[in-house]
């Protein structure tokens, strides 16, 4: 099928180049024309396990192409992704104003035969019906056309087109595996033919001809309205900040009576009714997703005349969790002025370089307002030489550096590779050898025997 994805950020170019890897004809447009150069050449703009192969192999196979031109894209796509971010707003709700450009951009432009425009970018419940109207209001303005000497003039064909949601359940870091092994599709829409080119669109994905496991059942397909797929993916989202949320409130009780929260999690995760998928207790969450639609949750209950109580204590709980090594390195060191802490990990989780909301820019800024030097080390932060956000902090290139002189070392990210560092020579370049595993990741006996004071959250 012949696809146009418009946006290519971490949901744009991993749908785009997974359809082409599948053997969809795809066009990928974004607005920013370095980015789109980079991507011309086969170097993918973000980092994402196995994105760079499957992009190169779908551009020499001459099924993935990429530009700036919109109207091309609109003209060669029967399916229109509209994928571009939807920010929050400091109100918590969502900035939908790129969506808005794209929808209008899409109505300027559409021509011939039959399209289904898919909100893949997630969007407040109603846009649905609001994507539809601003590409309405974009065919309407390109198709003014001035009367001369009071002469009639026909009104111009309205191309058809239907407005689908296919909202995406993407985990950075393991997108394109989520790709192809997806739990559900979940399409939004009322045109029975819209629904039957997504289907047709995802078939070699729900046969599982890519799949990790090829003999797994097919993957389902969820078929609802509009505003009942929109609020899928903030459902999805919101219920699991909510579990990890809890786990950590269950973490500082821990704490606090002397339990275990790796074992609680273990006994309470073997319930079937309750699974042991995040409850992982620690630093909190973060990232582009969780902060932005939980609140855009909260947001919408607000507009509609309900107080969302059980998601507004979500979202206080992991604001409060950030700052609990701060308290923990407060108990250890006392005084945090004149010291030196080292951060290991800053992504907001591994396998990714996405800084989006990331725990360690809130525990950066507040070891610099307590007068402490902040140094650290992240595996890609390090070695690609970004810097965006990262005033305040001295990014190291390599681990030794990083505990070299330190007072403290925190673990913000459970990067795998943190696992095999030599901790006994980092514990002897420290000025004091103390670790507080933001993650509960490391293992205990092992720093402690490399001659770290180790500690863990209600762990």
């Amino acid at each position: 099928m012949r696809v146009c994805v418009i946006g290519t950020g971490y949901v744009g170019l991993v749908t785009g180049v997974c359809l082409s890897h599948i053997g969809h004809e795809v066009i990928c447009v974004d607005n920013n024309a370095e980015k789109v150069k980079l991507m011309q050449s086969g170097q993918s703009p973000i980092f994402e396990p196995g994105l760079s192969e499957l992009m190169q192999s779908s551009m020499e196979a001459g099924r993935l192409t990429f530009t700036t031109d919109l109207g091309a894209g609109v003209s060669h796509g029967d399916i229109l992704f509209i994928a571009v971010g939807t920010p929050p707003l400091p109100t918590g709700e969502s900035d939908t104003r790129y969506v808005e450009a794209v929808a209008r951009g899409i109505g300027e432009n559409l021509n011939g035969g039959y399209k289904v425009i898919v909100n893949k970018s997630t969007v407040p419940i109603g846009s649905g019906d609001w994507v539809r109207m601003i590409v309405m209001d974009g065919m309407a303005e390109r198709q003014q056309v001035p009367v001369g000497a009071g002469a009639p003039v026909d009104k111009p064909e309205t191309p058809p087109f239907d407005v689908v949601s296919n909202p995406e359940f993407l985990r950075e870091g393991s997108a394109v595996y989520d790709t192809f092994n997806p739990d559900r599709i979940v399409l939004g829409g009322s045109n029975p033919k819209a629904i039957a080119m997504m289907k047709e669109l995802y078939e070699p994905i729900v046969e599982r001809t890519f799949a990790e496991d090829q003999s797994a059942p097919q993957v389902p397909i969820l078929v609802t309205d509009l505003s009942s797929a929109e609020m899928v993916k903030y459902a999805s989202n919101a219920f699991l900040a909510t579990k990890i949320s809890f786990i950590n409130e269950v973490a500082n009780i821990c704490d606090r009576v002397g339990a275990d929260v790796v074992q609680v999690a273990q006994g309470i995760g073997l319930d079937s009714r309750i699974g042991s998928k995040f409850l992982q207790a620690g630093i909190g969450w973060g990232g582009s997703c969780f902060p932005k639609d939980v609140s855009a949750l909260v947001h919408t209950a607000d507009d509609y005349g309900y107080e969302a109580q059980l998601l507004k204590s979500t979202i206080d709980v992991n604001t409060r969790q950030r700052l609990l090594s701060l308290e923990k390195l407060q108990q250890i060191l006392k005084i945090l002025k004149g010291k030196t802490v080292g951060l290991l990990g800053l992504t907001f989780k591994p396998d990714t370089d996405d800084m989006r909301d990331a725990p360690s820019l809130i525990l950066i800024e507040h070891l610099n307002r307590l007068g402490a030097k902040v140094k650290a080390y992240d595996p890609i932060v390090s070695q690609s030489g970004m810097r965006n956000g990262m005033t305040g902090v001295i990014v190291e290139t390599d681990v030794e550096r990083l505990a070299d002189g330190c007072d403290a070392l925190v673990l913000v990210t459970d990067w795998k590779q943190f696992q095999d560092l030599d901790y006994t020579k980092m514990a002897g370049l420290m000025n004091t050898p103390n670790l507080i595993d933001g993650r509960n990741f490391l293992d205990r006996k092992a720093l402690e025997a490399a001659g770290f004071t180790y500690s863990g959250v209600g762990h």
